[in-house]
């Protein structure tokens, strides 16, 4: 009886060995086989696919058949489409879903919130979703914010252009029709010949600023760059507008540092001083004084030239200085029509600065007057021709014993340098 329990016992554990071994290898063969899970968070892309999608430039989004992301460019990460493994924006999902059901492209266009607190301006996008192979749903996603944007300034510029025109134009028209009523008035017809005169000039204005402003935004004034002197700018923008001065009894003096050089394009750069120039003599009363000053600071990316323009006139206020190098903004319209201003002189500076890579800043306080300053990178020949002017100063004084801190001789009327100024 022993021995027949011993047998049954051994067979058991025979058994038992024989059905371990077998749900082990079965186990193992469950774990290598394809689950409808893996199939999901791992699918082949169609041949080809993976490369297309790497060059394009909108954001590219894959979907399988659970809506799981496969494959997600970098842009679409970083606009926020894809968050966690999932497509984030409801609904380009519900078109992911209808086009997997119907096959069918679809396209629409969105305003979605910028990531982070939300706040600030959407992002406008343009989604268009197509079928990708049998299980696939292919997502791209192209940013038109910009393009908006863009738009939005030109439909403005085009709008505040076309105001601009139709006053000096309906002018015309209005005192034509004088002049023809009047034909029997020669005093009268004299004096509206001569309006008619101001609006054309006005109009004539108008139409060359906004030339120039298209010019300086279209051209690369780098292209032909050359060593430009400062003096040379300052006393055209002097002679611009030494008749408009006298008139007014308004004193011009330039001062500053002498030789300084700038590169750029000399005609843009000489009309965005000018603009400062002229600006400061129409909005200073009479019997004032503009001073126009240049100077070399030391920044950390090479030296920089500064003019500053500085008036006596009305100021700007502070709500104003935001906006003042805006296109056909105006702080005072009354006095812009009265000095035959167009709002765009300003916005003129602004670019032809910034495509020379600097800056305009603008100090004012009302009732006190306004400084402009321009700061442009120096020519690199002017910083050498500095440097041996110092040195034939150093040996000057050495000779004749004088300090080498002898002011230098200036064409113009002395005025303090720009770091003195409001």
């Amino acid at each position: 009886m022993n021995a027949a329990v011993a047998a049954a016992a051994a067979i058991a554990g025979v058994l038992t060995g024989v059905i371990a071994m077998l749900a082990f290898r079965w186990s193992e063969k469950e774990q290598k086989r394809p689950t409808r899970t893996s199939l999901h968070t791992d699918p082949v892309l169609p041949p080809g696919v993976d490369t297309v999608l790497s060059v394009l430039r909108s954001s590219a989004v894959v979907l399988d058949e659970a809506d799981a992301v496969v494959k997600a460019s970098s842009a679409a990460y970083a606009l926020g489409l894809v968050r966690g493994g999932k497509l984030a924006v409801e609904p380009m999902l519900q078109m992911a879903r209808d086009t997997r059901r119907d096959g069918e492209i679809r396209q629409v266009e969105l305003d979605l919130p910028r990531r982070g607190n939300g706040r600030g301006e959407a992002l406008a996008v343009s989604a268009r979703v197509a079928p990708l192979g049998s299980r696939l749903v292919l997502l791209l996603v192209e940013d038109l914010t910009e393009a908006r944007r863009i738009e939005a300034v030109r439909r403005d510029f085009v709008a505040n252009v076309s105001h601009e025109l139709k006053t000096p134009v309906g002018a015309l028209s209005l005192l034509s029709e004088a002049v023809m009523d009047a034909s029997d008035d020669p005093e009268a017809v004299e004096r509206f010949a001569g309006r008619m005169q101001i609006e054309a000039t006005r109009l004539t204005n108008l139409v060359q600023e906004l030339i120039d402003l298209s010019r300086v935004q279209n051209d690369d004034p780098l292209d032909d760059a050359e060593p430009v002197r400062v003096d040379e700018l300052v006393a055209e923008a002097i002679d611009r507008c030494r008749q408009a001065a006298g008139t007014k009894q308004i004193t011009m003096a330039a001062g500053g540092t002498a030789d300084l050089h700038v590169r750029g394009n000399r005609g843009q750069l000489a009309a965005a001083l000018g603009n400062l120039v002229e600006n400061a003599v129409n909005y200073s009363p009479a019997r004032t004084r503009v001073g126009i000053a240049a100077r070399r600071v030391n920044a950390p990316g090479g030296d920089l030239i500064e003019i500053a323009v500085t008036d006596q006139g009305i100021g700007i206020s502070e709500k104003d200085k935001e906006r003042v190098f805006e296109r056909f903004y105006r702080v005072d319209p009354a006095r812009s029509r009265a000095t035959g201003g167009t709002g765009l002189g300003l916005a003129i500076v602004k670019h032809v600065v910034a495509s020379h890579g600097g800056e305009v800043t603008v100090w004012s306080a009302e009732g006190q007057g306004s400084t402009f300053t321009l700061r442009l990178p120096e020519a690199g020949p002017s910083r050498d021709r500095a440097q041996q002017h110092l040195s034939d100063r150093a040996g000057l004084s050495a000779a004749t014993g004088r300090s080498p801190s002898s002011p230098h001789t200036s064409p113009y009327e002395t005025l303090p340098a720009p770091e003195v100024l409001p």
